[in-house]
């Protein structure tokens, strides 16, 4: 069969159009060369292709909501000096506004990651070419990715390297550059990069790597911060001999750029000579010791005076500004641990097992709890010794019963008291003179007590305060209570035990009631928190509580008499602290106690001196029993049912020795 001939390609038609090619007026290879017209139709089809294909990725591409992780932030307690207590939530992260970060950071970061940030799009093309190559052949993903790009992968999108993530970012981040400001996105940036350490944003870092708050950075530490942006596991100074060099030449550089674009100028680039080393790395924040116990009384007075719950609390973002002062927190623990560690002996004492021990330290003229001891540890012990109702005060109530009767018994005073037939004696001559003699005979021309009430109170007469309770009443007694700050469910029944002390306040509520004899008869309610902000909002609610009257002055002033006494016979029955005696008093010394004759299963000792009004509490509480244990022969045979160890440690607190 014959073969067709091969018939020569006529000129290409578009819409009818021709286009003239192949070139009918070249011969050889030029007739398949275009025309530089055919070339330029060509490309300018194709640009305008790509724009309209830009132009719809653009208009597709939404600014999505930032992400959970970016949002997340922990809650932050502050020590009473400003100084961080404590970072809770699962990410460490707090944010600021620029006004918070100085200006030597923002040139820092902007010299060193990019320094055409206030004048770009918000993208980097060749950044994001170079990391499409790298992805084409099996590489890992380049850097270059502008300030914008970088807080856009932080905050809407994910970590994952892929050209799709990437993708999106830049549309993201051109949308972003056009929707807010340079210094929002800057703000944003800042807030939410990764500085190692567990540190999320420049707050965090500042007080992870230098203890300081953003605001206090200097331009060396700023620079050595920045350094870390280019990798934390590699810049951090402390991962090593290679590791601190990378991280020394990298500062240096950083503050080298900054001279070369402008920010900071030679002279003042010649004070940074030396590398701003940061401080050793430390476990990450957390709850353990006393920390746990000071969040849990922070959180208990915020749900109070604000009303946020538990959940609002677990958002994160807020700062707590707190009571609490750190030396004398370390103080009351290591006082603690002193006497735990001398006087009591779990191995060979079956009676030294189980013991307990809560304390909390108020001051008197405005309420501020400014130190607790809530026991061991509060990640292995959950319940807050100092902050826990449930433990009887014992005689340490006896204060109350006398201050009651001083307030409403009309004639009653400190030398009032019992005879033996058990009729109260008062200081007036009417009151002391019966109305006819026992058994007909001679009437005596005065009969005086056994003991007046100071006397009772100092040896802790319990017949005494029984009577004493009954005679003005018992209503009376709980009523003064009441309005010296111990809350009411806290307190026991009304029967003739009740001024023996079986109620169970907590050591915060004791110490804040206590504050009330060595205040001329005034007081406030406790408070742990003096403020607390979330972004920078103010939360209401808080400021220091209003002072109340809870007894006539002269009353509190002569039961602090008494205390005063109290306190310095506590100390000269002690064979470890009657030394003191002799050593001149301390300032202000009054103090309420348990005694040897107590039957409660409790040693208390509440004491007042050098400004502060604190109560230590000892028991003894087995896990899973709900009673608590006798305190009988904890510490051996002289320690009055363990009543020496809360005067030991009220002593070695206040001493601090």
């Amino acid at each position: 069969m014959a073969r067709r001939p091969i018939r020569p390609i006529g000129p290409i038609r578009l819409r009818g159009r021709r286009i003239d090619y192949p070139r009918r007026d070249r011969t050889n290879w030029r007739r398949w060369t275009p025309s530089w017209r055919q070339v330029l139709s060509v490309a300018l089809l194709g640009a305008g292709a790509l724009a309209g294909l830009f132009a719809a990725m653009y208009a597709s591409v939404d600014i999505p909501d930032e992400n959970a992780e970016a949002r997340r932030q922990g809650t932050v307690y502050y020590w009473a000096d400003g100084s961080q207590l404590v970072s809770v939530g699962a990410v460490n992260r707090q944010n600021v506004t620029l006004e918070d970060i100085p200006d030597s950071m923002e040139h820092a970061v902007i010299a060193a990651e990019n320094e055409t940030f206030y004048s770009d799009s918000g993208v980097s093309v060749k950044g994001i070419a170079r990391a499409a190559v790298s992805m084409v052949e099996g590489g890992e993903t380049q850097g270059g990715s502008t300030i914008t790009q970088q807080y856009v992968k932080n905050t809407y999108l994910s970590q994952e390297q892929s050209a799709k993530r990437k993708f999106k970012e830049f549309f993201i981040s051109l949308k972003l550059s056009n929707k807010q400001s340079k210094n929002a996105i800057l703000q944003g940036y800042l807030n939410t990069s990764w500085f190692g350490r567990g540190a999320y944003g420049i707050q965090a870092a500042a007080v992870t790597y230098y203890g300081v708050p953003a605001k206090d950075l200097d331009p060396g530490q700023t620079a050595m911060l920045a350094s870390l942006l280019k990798g934390a596991e590699q810049y951090d100074p402390a991962g090593g001999k290679d590791n601190h060099e990378r991280a020394v030449a990298r500062w240096k550089w950083v503050l080298d750029r900054q001279v070369e674009n402008g920010m900071m100028t030679k002279a003042e680039r010649a004070e940074y000579t030396k590398f701003p080393e940061p401080r050793d790395t430390v476990k990450p924040t957390s709850l353990g010791g006393q920390t746990g116990y000071l969040v849990d009384i922070a959180n208990k007075y915020i749900r109070q005076r604000s009303g946020l719950t538990a959940k609002d609390l677990a958002r994160g973002g807020y700062r707590v500004h707190t009571t609490f002062e750190k030396d004398k927190v370390r103080e009351l623990e290591r006082a603690v641990r002193s006497v735990r560690k001398h006087d009591l002996d779990p191995a060979k004492r079956p009676q030294d097992k189980y013991v307990e021990v809560g304390a909390a330290s108020v001051r008197p003229e405005d309420g501020a709890v400014v130190a607790v001891y809530g026991g061991a540890d509060a990640t292995t012990r959950f319940a807050n010794n100092a902050d826990t109702s449930g433990v009887p005060v014992g005689s340490a109530f006896k204060p109350f019963v006398l201050a009651a009767a001083l307030q409403n018994g009309h004639g009653i005073t400190l030398d009032s008291g019992y005879d033996s037939a058990g009729r109260l004696i008062t200081n007036s001559p009417l009151a002391a003179l019966p109305t006819r003699s026992p058994g007909n005979g001679p009437v005596p021309a005065r009969i005086m007590p056994e003991a007046t009430l100071r006397d009772a109170l100092v040896r802790s007469t319990n017949l005494t305060f029984v009577r004493l309770g009954k005679h003005i009443g018992l209503k009376k007694v709980k009523q003064l209570a009441v309005a010296s700050g111990l809350h009411e469910e806290s307190l026991a029944r009304l029967d003739k035990s009740f001024p023996l002390g079986t109620s169970t306040p907590s050591a915060v509520r004791m110490a804040d009631a206590y504050t009330a004899f060595n205040n001329a008869g005034m007081r406030a309610d406790p408070y742990s928190v003096t403020g607390m902000t979330r972004d920078g909002e103010a939360v209401e609610g808080f400021g220091k509580p209003e002072r109340r009257r809870a007894m006539d002055a002269a009353v509190a002033n002569d039961v602090k008499e008494t205390l005063g006494i109290t306190a310095w016979t506590s100390l000269s029955r002690d064979r470890k602290l009657n030394k003191l005696v002799g050593e001149g008093p301390m300032n202000d010394l009054s103090a309420g106690t348990t005694d040897g004759d107590d039957r409660m299963r409790s040693a208390w000792f509440i004491g007042h001196a050098k400004g502060l009004t604190t109560a230590v509490t000892m028991f003894r509480n087995k896990p899973g029993t709900p009673r608590l244990l006798g305190m009988q022969g904890v510490g051996g045979d002289d320690s009055e049912r363990g009543n020496v160890f809360p005067l030991r440690i009220w002593t070695s607190y206040t001493t601090g020795k």
